[in-house]
């Protein structure tokens, strides 16, 4: 028995996500031949149709140095590693610069990189393998380079 493939590209997927957005939908299924895609939402502002991983100052612990967190930018699940057998894309007491990716977020079966936006040293990393992650929670914590 052949598999058919969907025809929906990521824009696509996108589109239909900013349109669950848009109209505050907490669901959407779109259905073509024998395919189907369902997206759900509790609240549309928990979809995000374009990561882009934010960063926020933390305070600084007792050794005084300031720290900054390297956020979700959607909901979905988290991955330390490109697959099951591969090392993790960083580990505590890595060094990271500016662009490198940190994890992936899997959403709708679409994965997406998570890169940081500073460089710096990788003092914890509180998300888990395979969690679930909401928009906005600290992915890993940085000591800045800067600092």
């Amino acid at each position: 028995m052949e598999e058919k493939l969907s025809t929906l590209d990521p824009e696509t997927i996108r589109a239909l996500v900013r349109l669950v957005e848009e109209n505050a939908l907490t669901e959407l299924t779109v259905e073509e031949d024998d395919f189907s895609i369902t997206l759900k939402a509790e609240g549309a502002a928990q979809v995000i149709a374009a990561p882009a991983p934010t960063t926020q100052p933390e305070t600084a612990p007792e050794d005084g140095l300031p720290r900054v967190q390297v956020r979700a930018p959607m909901t979905g699940v988290f991955y330390r590693a490109p697959s099951p057998t591969e090392p993790p894309f960083v580990e505590v007491g890595d060094h990271v610069e500016v662009g490198q990716v940190i994890g992936l977020i899997e959403a709708m079966k679409v994965f997406s990189e998570v890169p940081t936006d500073v460089a710096g040293r990788v003092v914890e990393i509180p998300a888990k393998n395979g969690d679930l992650v909401q928009q906005d929670q600290p992915l890993v914590v940085l000591v800045p380079e800067e600092a």
